[in-house]
């Protein structure tokens, strides 16, 4: 497949991936109120779960593997979730037998990214000299 081609799928399909993102998270949370932002966790398991669906569905069946692999897993449900890409990685290294790579891939996505967010706040927080989350 051609390089052009590849790029306009990823690119059109993380368009409408983060865009529907965007417009599904802000109306669950509208709708449903809880102690979590809900609009978030239904989007990471959701695309978690189609992006499981369609890795199984590519591998298991005689499809057009370049519009599923291209358009749909990497743009869209890239754009949509990135938290499906580290759930599927994760998964592969669990059935392959590397229960190690996973936990650490576990313990660095998770904690790291918590940690990377904080850092990123602080240090916008001490350029402005404020304090806590604004």
């Amino acid at each position: 497949m051609e390089k052009k081609l590849i790029y306009l799928y990823i690119s059109i399909g993380g368009a409408l991936g983060a865009l529907a993102r965007y417009i599904l998270s802000a109306w669950l949370n509208d709708k449903i109120t809880t102690d979590i932002p809900f609009g978030t966790l239904f989007i990471n398991l959701t695309g978690s779960f189609l992006l499981g669906l369609l890795y199984s569905l590519s591998m298991n069946f005689i499809v057009s593997e370049n519009i599923i692999k291209f358009f749909i897993m990497i743009g869209f449900l890239g754009a949509f979730t990135t938290f499906s890409t580290f759930s599927l990685e994760t998964l592969i290294m669990l059935y392959e037998g590397s229960l190690k790579g996973a936990l650490i891939n576990v313990v660095s996505n998770v904690l790291g990214g918590l940690v990377a967010t904080f850092l990123g706040i602080n240090l916008i927080n001490l350029i402005a000299g404020v304090k806590g989350l604004v």
